[in-house]
């Protein structure tokens, strides 16, 4: 965006000339270019835009999971660019929280072990607290009595409910969501998009969702939209 809104504090997620390209036999193809925007931490946006509009690239880039080719990418106050790959693993460990469309939870794990397992990755708390915090979580996205389940006895909306509780069991600065809600049907996303903002308003997370889906976006306080590589806020 060529004009951001003054802010008051020191934003969560700052992004600085962003721009992503790629090589192509027709030659070089330009992804995104000169993204510039904030993101005040508790805050909640919604990026959207059409297929091919470039919002997976930009969220990717956000995470840290892809490198720009031009730009810098700020996040609570440590530039991506001065971080080596190692580095950046480190922060997204301590930082940032995920949520996808296809759930990526590992089918060999229950609901309970898919949770644990990026808590005791970080090492930090020991195994009963990380049990605990994921019990924690899944009761709060209404999975007590599911525990003990494997993926593949849960309905899309549990798995998704599984993927949350994981993001967000972290206790995340910033959660990113891609397409949190395509896969499932009408009410089905509606729950799911509840939970999402009740835990957004309830840990103080930030949010930031890819999505297809017109109520899940005017449900964010902020709404961006992907335009052939660009990016303009558009009022809610």
């Amino acid at each position: 965006m060529n004009s951001p809104l003054a802010q008051k504090h020191q934003p969560i997620l700052q992004t600085h000339n962003l721009g992503k390209a790629v090589s192509t036999p027709a030659g070089e193809l330009t992804l995104l270019q000169d993204i510039n925007f904030s993101v005040q931490a508790g805050d909640s946006v919604a990026i959207v835009g059409t297929s091919g509009s470039g919002k997976s690239t930009l969220l990717g880039l956000l995470a840290g999971l892809d490198l720009p080719s031009s730009g810098d990418i700020v996040l609570d106050g440590l530039s991506f660019a001065a971080l080596d790959e190692e580095q950046k693993a480190a922060l997204r460990a301590r930082k940032v929280g995920f949520v996808f469309q296809n759930f990526q939870l590992l089918p060999s794990l229950t609901a309970l072990e898919n949770v644990m397992l990026p808590l005791e990755l970080r090492r930090v708390d020991t195994h009963t607290q990380c049990e605990q915090r994921a019990r924690d979580f899944l009761g709060r996205v209404g999975l007590a009595e599911r525990l003990d389940h494997y993926p593949r006895t849960l309905s899309g909306g549990e798995q998704q409910r599984v993927a949350i509780a994981r993001a967000f069991a972290g206790l995340p600065a910033i959660l990113f969501a891609d397409e949190p809600t395509g896969n499932l049907d009408r009410k089905t996303a509606s729950h799911i998009a509840d939970l999402l903002f009740a835990l957004n308003r309830d840990t103080g997370t930030t949010l930031i969702l890819v999505t297809h889906d017109e109520q899940l976006a005017t449900r964010c306080a902020r709404r961006l939209r992907m335009e052939e590589g660009q990016l303009t806020e558009t009022t809610p």
